[in-house]
């Protein structure tokens, strides 16, 4: 074990001499006097060798911070309900004020009908109304027809039938109030003749388009001079109702044509109401006259003839009376003193004809008015015109076609229509 150990020293002291000897060698250097001197080297020191500085480490980047989660807010609390406070007693409401009556304006009548410058139908509706006069109420109101007297009534307010002669008139309204104010309003107006249906009463019994009654007959008027044949039919045209009736007629020295349709029975009736439309084809130079009659069987048999034509001879309308007796009646025409005449009617155009007229029980007949086109020709003639014709209950209308010395003429017959009540 000694040797072991002292031969451990004996390597380490060789190892320490052989460090020393290799680090710290003499320098020599040879000096002026070529001696050489020997100058001690010093060993060198070792430099400390740097130490390789530990790398630092680059630092983790800054972690992205996650967003800290929205808290869920949390509900407040339901607050606590404060207690109901005690009720006020409710005022009883203060009741509004009745508001004052609009103060009424200073004049406010005014006519509603009929307007200024109308065209009426005597009698007309006359309405007017206000409420007051200088600003006083009106109490009262009344109405004259131009300088006639005023007709007065109490209110504020007007809605009469007046009366009124055709022609030109001016309507006067005055208001009045208790506290002696007036004020007035007038309207121009002109009155013009009624329509001729309005005759006819709403419970009347109207046949329309008789024209086109397939019984028609024609015969030749033997009272007339001259001879005469006719034949008849319905057609399209001309026509207003696509079922005109067309009566060709020829004659010779003045002779007439008389056509007839019986449509009904009614020996009640008393007053009678004509209307049609006639067309002459051509020229109404050859057209002596135009006959529009209605004939009625009266309860006790006899027969009325209601006879109506326009004479182109005379120049008039005529109307048909018994000039003898029953059993020997004179079937005689009687001029009246109003203008037609056919032959101055325009031809190729449709011409109305209207005719009014009644009867009492013994066979006085009344012809009232006839019109043409529109145009009113009062007659207002009464004559006896019953007749002993021993004919069965009938009712008959003719129409009968004259002519002007020897020729054919072409007329037509359209929307015939007889009232009777």
């Amino acid at each position: 074990m000694k040797k072991w150990y002292s031969a451990f020293l004996f390597l380490t002291s060789f190892l320490v001499a052989t460090f020393s000897l290799t680090g710290c060698s003499a320098s020599i250097k040879s000096n002026a006097s070529g001696s050489t001197v020997s100058t001690p080297v010093k060993s060198p020191t070792a430099p400390t060798p740097t130490p390789n500085p530990t790398p630092i480490p680059a630092p983790d980047p800054a972690p992205t911070p996650t967003p800290a989660p929205t808290p869920t807010p949390t509900p407040a609390p339901a607050p606590t309900p404060l207690p109901d406070p005690i009720p006020s007693p409710t005022p009883a409401p203060t009741p509004a004020p009745t508001p004052a009556p609009a103060p009424a304006s200073p004049d406010d009548l005014t006519i509603a009908s009929p307007s200024s410058g109308a065209s009426v139908a005597s009698p007309f509706t006359l309405k007017a109304s206000g409420t007051a006069c200088s600003s006083q109420t009106i109490t009262a109101m009344g109405f004259a027809l131009d300088t006639g007297a005023s007709v007065v009534s109490s209110g504020n307010s007007l809605n009469v039938q007046v009366p009124a002669a055709e022609g030109a008139h001016t309507v006067k309204v005055t208001a009045t109030t208790a506290g002696g104010a007036a004020c007035s309003a007038s309207v121009a107006i002109t009155v013009t003749a009624p329509s001729p249906t309005s005759l006819v009463p709403s419970n009347a019994i109207t046949v329309t388009g008789l024209q086109a009654h397939p019984n028609w007959s024609a015969i030749n008027d033997s009272a007339a001079s001259g001879s005469s044949t006719g034949t008849t039919s319905i057609v399209a045209s001309p026509s207003l109702s696509d079922n005109a009736r067309q009566f060709v007629t020829s004659f010779v020295n003045y002779g007439n044509e008389r056509y007839s349709v019986s449509f009904g029975n009614d020996t009640a009736a008393k007053n009678f109401f004509y209307d049609a439309y006639v067309y002459i084809e051509g020229s109404s130079a050859n057209v002596g006259n135009l006959e529009f009659d209605m004939n009625q069987v009266m309860p006790n048999g006899q027969t009325v003839i209601f006879g109506f034509q326009c004479d182109g001879y005379s120049g008039t309308w005529d109307y048909t009376v018994n000039a003898g007796t029953l059993s020997n009646p004179i079937d005689h025409w009687v001029n009246s003193t109003s203008a037609c005449n056919p032959q101055k009617w325009t031809a190729n155009t449709w011409h109305r004809i209207q005719i009014s007229y009644s009867r009492d029980d013994t066979g006085n007949v009344t012809y009232g008015s006839v019109w043409l086109d529109g145009t009113e020709s009062k007659i207002d003639a009464t004559e006896s015109s019953a007749f002993e014709l021993a004919w069965g209950s009938a009712l008959v209308t003719n129409f009968q076609v004259d002519g002007v010395g020897s020729g054919t003429n072409t007329v037509y017959l359209d929307n015939l229509t007889i009232s009777r009540w």
